[in-house]
């Protein structure tokens, strides 16, 4: 048996897993709050997707890897298959895009958000252990069967309550608050899953193949930066609820104005304009002299 060591750097990686999986519970609860306002279906996707790689990309999936750096196993080097790799990122994804299409698609009712649920749960789930079977060491993998279960069922509830907080947190206050707690719950079934496993280590030892971490580390951070970024930029450039109301309101305005090129008339706040004929089309200019008929 291999010693296992899930926390080799300390406090260091499941600190930084924590922060990636609340900020991308943030920026994905605030999208999935775009996707209820949006007025087409082409918005609906765009928000869809985006907010599928917040909470899948990088709630989930680099949270996983983050955590997987303070990853060790006791006289083995450990490597990574990166097909599989990417295959466990692209699970991650897919299954909340999913997930969120069946949540957001009609009214949210119990039996529409336990389906979303599961799958997406069921999808996390597959995401884990396939960015596990990516590993390579010199040793083969083992599970309990019973906390395997446990984190597949903690995967479930929790993203069921992602889908459900998805759906109707709008608040700036609450979007953080559920972001914190969906932290909690995605770190919570990651090492719930990784307590599970076991390493049986090979007698003959012999190169792994596969890509060190090291190789990995830059582009997946700058995947997650990047991503971030676009995720940022996107929801500062879209306009929001406040910003429709004043559209909305300037274009109601506009409407009640006179035709383009007629001149307003100028104030008369004493009611000159109504007793003079200086100012009325056609009207003779005043002389002296039939002033003083006048007179």
């Amino acid at each position: 048996m291999g010693e296992i060591n899930h926390f080799e750097y300390g406090w260091i990686t499941p600190a930084l897993s924590y922060a990636l999986s609340v900020l991308g519970s943030a920026l994905g609860l605030v999208c999935a709050g775009r996707i209820r306002t949006a007025t087409s279906a082409g918005q609906r996707a765009w928000w869809g997707l985006l907010a599928a790689w917040a909470m899948g990309g990088t709630a989930i999936w680099a949270m996983h890897f983050m955590a997987m750096l303070g990853f060790a196993v006791g006289g083995t080097r450990i490597r990574y298959d990166v097909p599989l790799t990417a295959a466990s990122t692209a699970i991650a994804v897919a299954s909340v895009g999913i997930g969120l299409a069946i949540v957001g698609t009609g009214r949210l009712a119990a039996p529409r958000l336990l389906a979303g649920g599961f799958f997406t749960g069921a999808g996390v789930a597959a995401m884990h252990y396939t960015g596990m079977a990516a590993m390579r060491l010199d040793g083969s993998l083992g599970y309990d069967p019973l906390r395997v279960t446990l984190s597949v069922v903690i995967a479930i509830v929790a993203a069921t309550v992602a889908l459900w907080l998805a759906m109707t947190v709008r608040r700036a206050l609450a979007i953080a608050a559920s972001a914190l707690v969906m932290g909690i719950a995605v770190n919570g079934m990651h090492f719930t899953g990784m307590s599970a496993l076991s390493v049986h280590l090979h007698e003959s030892r012999g190169p792994a193949s596969g890509t060190e971490v090291s190789g990995l580390l830059v582009p997946i951070v700058l995947a997650v930066v990047f991503g971030v970024v676009g995720l940022v930029y996107a929801l500062l450039a879209a306009p929001s609820d406040d910003d429709r109301a004043g559209a909305a309101y300037v274009s109601s305005r506009l409407g009640e104005a006179p035709p383009a090129g007629a001149a307003a008339p100028a104030p008369d706040p004493v009611g000159l304009r109504a007793h003079s004929t200086l100012a009325q089309p056609g009207a003779q200019f005043p002389s002296r002299r039939s002033t003083d008929r006048r007179s």
